[in-house]
């Protein structure tokens, strides 16, 4: 139901939790829940801005894996937060309506939000 959207969360801290659950459950087989592995595949920093009805309005990468070889999981994080929207509204929220989130790829390239650590 409603309640259970992101936009219905009373902080931003919240939203980011319920919106971290909402990616996991949007893409149960690209992501993971257990522990974080000792060494992680690669971990990009993404920002999300979103319109008032929690529409992605824009993506910005904060920070990109530093090894090549993990450079395709800042797409998939992308891939992640578009695949999990929208978020619901977010008007109520105290402005800007962005958030950041942490992602933890493992070596299957299977995803955790740090939200979710």
């Amino acid at each position: 139901g409603a309640s259970s959207t992101p936009g219905a969360a009373r902080s931003w801290g919240e939203f980011r939790r319920l919106a971290a659950e909402r990616m996991v459950a949007a893409q149960p087989d690209r992501s993971y829940l257990g522990k974080v592995p000792d060494i992680l595949f690669g971990i990009p920093v993404i920002e999300t801005e979103l319109n008032a009805d929690g529409t992605v309005r824009s993506i910005n990468v904060l920070r990109r894996p530093s090894d090549p070889a993990a450079a395709d999981t800042v797409q998939l994080a992308i891939d992640a937060i578009r695949r999990a929207a929208p978020y619901g509204d977010v008007s109520r929220l105290p402005r800007p309506w962005k958030w950041v989130e942490t992602f933890l790829f493992d070596d299957e390239r299977r995803f955790k939000p740090r939200s979710l650590d």
